[in-house]
């Protein structure tokens, strides 16, 4: 991620996570144009069952555009590893589906202000098998062939390097590891959006612009060594939500390129390929 825009969102997610720490109440990233967004993104992502888990704060903390939890199919025994791992919701639900001898789930934040509020999370529910770690999800603090599982909600599409990511991802993988993402993504060529959209910082911490061509995202994956790669689209925006941030030339330019939320999977080679 560039710098300056690395700090940018840096704040932001700080900002978010005093929001709930201090005032309670639901985290926005964005800014209020994004909030009615944001909303829709994670509107029905999490289960009752699954909120009532876990402390409250780790679910109002949660800024994602799914579950990828519940998609990623976690087995006890396994290490999972959240890239952008926030308050902390993500880790806490899989550190509960791995526990058993070994089953572990790390997070990884660059955000203080999220770690702390992820380990008093964690604190609270009693979670023992879970860590969060402070860094960058380009530069994974993990060894090679570390874990079973990476998963992330809504994260990698912050990154101006996300070619790193997604190396990055396979390398802390096991052989026959699975990767398990939910985020955003553009159903169409990126290029006829207008500068203004793809520089605007607003909308790329509010998990918009920043975004890959879903064709983009498969060919990444497999560029890294991945194999069974799948995007599969869970829902697509009316661009409406982002006219208050936008305005109107925006708002028609994702009309002719709509933005969704996906799940995302592939898996590393039990053998990776000469």
């Amino acid at each position: 991620m560039g710098d300056e825009l690395r700090e940018k969102v840096r704040e932001r997610y700080a900002g978010a996570a005093r929001t709930v720490r201090d005032k309670g109440g639901r985290a926005s990233c964005c800014g209020s144009g994004l909030e009615a967004l944001e909303v829709d993104m994670s509107c029905g992502s999490y289960s009752e069952d699954e909120k009532r888990e876990l402390p409250q704060l780790a679910a109002d903390a949660s800024l994602g555009c799914g579950n990828p939890v519940a998609l990623a199919t976690l087995s006890p025994g396994e290490v999972v590893l959240d890239l952008g791992s926030g308050g902390g919701i993500d880790v806490l639900l899989s550190a509960r589906r791995v526990a058993a001898p070994g089953g572990k789930a790390y997070g990884l934040d660059m955000t203080d202000e999220m770690l702390a509020l992820a380990r008093a999370n964690q604190k609270e529910a009693g979670v023992e098998n879970a860590e969060f770690l402070r860094g960058e999800i380009e530069a994974v603090p993990l060894p090679e062939g570390h874990v079973d599982v990476v998963i992330s909600n809504c994260v990698i599409n912050l990154s101006t390097q996300k070619e790193r990511v997604i190396s990055e991802a396979f390398r802390v993988l096991k052989p026959g590891g699975r990767f398990a993402v939910s985020d955003v993504v553009f159903l169409g060529e990126k290029s006829r959006l207008p500068a203004e959209v793809v520089r605007s910082v607003e909308l790329w911490s509010g998990c918009v612009s920043g975004a890959l061509e879903k064709s983009e995202y498969e060919a990444l994956l497999s560029a890294a060594g991945f194999e069974d790669v799948f995007v599969e689209v869970t829902h697509t925006y009316p661009p409406e939500l982002v006219e208050e941030v936008g305005g109107p030339e925006e708002v028609e330019a994702l009309r002719e390129v709509p933005v969704a939320s996906a799940f995302i999977r592939a898996r590393k080679p039990v053998e990776r390929r000469s």
